[in-house]
């Protein structure tokens, strides 16, 4: 982990929510980042026990105090949860925060006689994760082909596959690229800001919808602006906005490229419901493994190594350039199911109607964050787009770039919509129903297979795939 980079992306997430004051956690350890002065409880008895048990270890020890203790927000919620106040949010600075820790000691007792957590931080969820990579899309030349390029085939569109990405939302023309045309969601509302400045992650959902269409295109796509803000969402309103996402009825996938690591093995509180609900309809959850090069379980896509979610998930890592190894930035473990390709694929982004310059902020580095010898998509430099003559002569200024259709972009987000692709193409191929029979039959009779810190893994490729070569974008 780079502890420039998080900081940077830190300051970010906090711009995105700024109503929200963030640390990192946990301790000061950066893994996470959540919300300060308040703790999830399940709404109803529990969130009773949490606070009344948080009130009492405050009352009797010292440097705690028990009268910010109270519930906030509403009762009751369709994501069964409970946002509790602690402490004052405004006390202490980014690395943890005391009142939190000192919540979740305080139910430590009861939650080994329970069996199970009662208490929990109120995490961020997010596309960026831990900050890493911070890689942005590049512009791609008019003659280069998507990468995958659009599949082939003669299957009856009568049989269309439901695909809900949750994500950025879609870029204004996005129906401008063919693939695209079918594609329905919320269109994002801000693409730049006062000064023209790119916002973060615009262009992602469109991105994903576009890999989905070019691995699959007898789908039906819709893409939701879930995470509208910088990517990031807090855990307590991911719940209810999934449930949100759902209210017209459960698709037959769901791709999801966020999430968060939490430091424990039993999953999000926030997300709970959800995950409970999903169990009971035939909908796959693809959900991305993360960008943190850690073997630390990431959730919601961790969640296919638990017994009673495993059906329901495929958590997806992403593939280096070649597809023969796991790329540099992607999470991994045995609670990963399968990969993908994630490195400097080629899709939509947004400009498709008349080239408008996007102005991005960007770092440098010198190394691979991650120490591995091979040049990947962390190592500088990482944004290759065309500068104006103004900036060319400006040393220190952002580039500015012209997109002008497809763009080039890495990152275990894209590989996410690569296997939610595939098991949708699948399904149209072989005239399956059931997303979760198809994901296995794929794994168990389709997979190929790649090498992931030494490990032989599953490895989905689509045909239509090309590999590129290791090094520098």
């Amino acid at each position: 982990m780079a502890p420039q980079r998080f900081h940077e992306q830190f300051d970010q997430i906090q711009r995105s929510l700024p109503d929200v004051p963030l640390a990192m956690g946990p301790d000061d350890s950066a893994e996470f980042i959540y919300e300060k002065g308040v703790v999830l409880a399940r709404d109803g008895e529990e969130a009773q026990v949490v606070e009344d048990a948080v009130r009492s270890h405050f009352t009797a020890t010292e440097g705690l105090v028990p009268d910010h203790v109270r519930r906030a927000g509403p009762q009751a919620n369709r994501s069964g949860i409970a946002r509790i106040r602690v402490g004052d949010p405004g006390e202490g600075g980014r690395a943890g925060d005391h009142a939190v820790a000192g919540a979740l000691r305080a139910l430590r007792e009861t939650e080994g006689r329970a069996g199970r957590r009662l208490v929990s931080r109120n995490h961020v969820v997010s596309i960026a994760v831990n900050a890493c990579p911070g890689d942005e899309p590049v512009p791609v030349a008019r003659t280069e082909q998507p990468n995958p390029a659009p599949a082939r085939t003669s299957a009856d569109a009568a049989g269309r596959v439901g695909v809900l990405v949750i994500d950025t939302g879609l870029t204004h023309d996005y129906r401008s690229y063919p693939l695209l045309t079918r594609t329905e969601g919320d269109v994002q509302a801000r693409e730049t800001d006062e000064d023209g400045v790119l916002q973060q992650y615009v262009g992602h959902g469109t991105f994903i919808a576009g890999l989905v269409a070019a691995v699959a295109p007898h789908t039906d796509v819709t893409v939701r602006g879930t995470l509208n803000d910088a990517g990031a969402i807090l855990e307590s309103e991911f719940g209810e906005r999934l449930f949100d996402a759902v209210e017209d009825g459960w698709p037959d996938i769901i791709s999801l490229s966020a999430g968060t690591s939490n430091g424990r093995l039993d999953g999000l509180l926030g997300v709970a419901a959800f995950m409970e609900e999903l169990r009971l309809h035939a909908t796959l959850l693809v959900a991305a493994a993360g960008n943190n090069a850690s073997a630390a379980p990431f959730w919601p896509a961790a969640y296919a190594s638990l017994p009673d979610h495993a059906d329901a998930v495929l958590s997806v890592g992403a593939l280096r350039g070649d597809g023969a190894f796991g790329a540099c930035f992607s999470n991994h473990g045995a609670w990963v199911k399968a990969y993908a390709p994630g490195e400097r694929l080629v899709s939509a982004l947004t400009g498709f109607d008349t080239p408008v310059p996007y102005v991005y902020q960007h770092s440098t580095y010198e190394t691979c964050r991650y120490g591995f010898a091979y040049s990947c998509t962390c190592r500088s430099p990482r944004h290759t787009g065309v500068l104006s003559e103004a900036q060319q002569s400006a040393p220190g200024k952002p580039d500015q770039v012209m997109f002008e259709g497809l763009a080039s972009w890495s990152g275990t987000s894209f590989a996410t919509p690569v296997a939610a692709g595939l098991v949708a193409a699948h399904m149209t191929e072989h005239q399956l129903t059931d997303p979760r029979a198809a994901a296995r039959d794929l794994l168990a009779v389709h997979a190929d297979f790649a090498e992931v810190r030494g490990a032989r893994v599953p490895a989905l490729l689509p045909p239509t795939w090309r590999p590129v070569p290791v090094g520098p974008s």
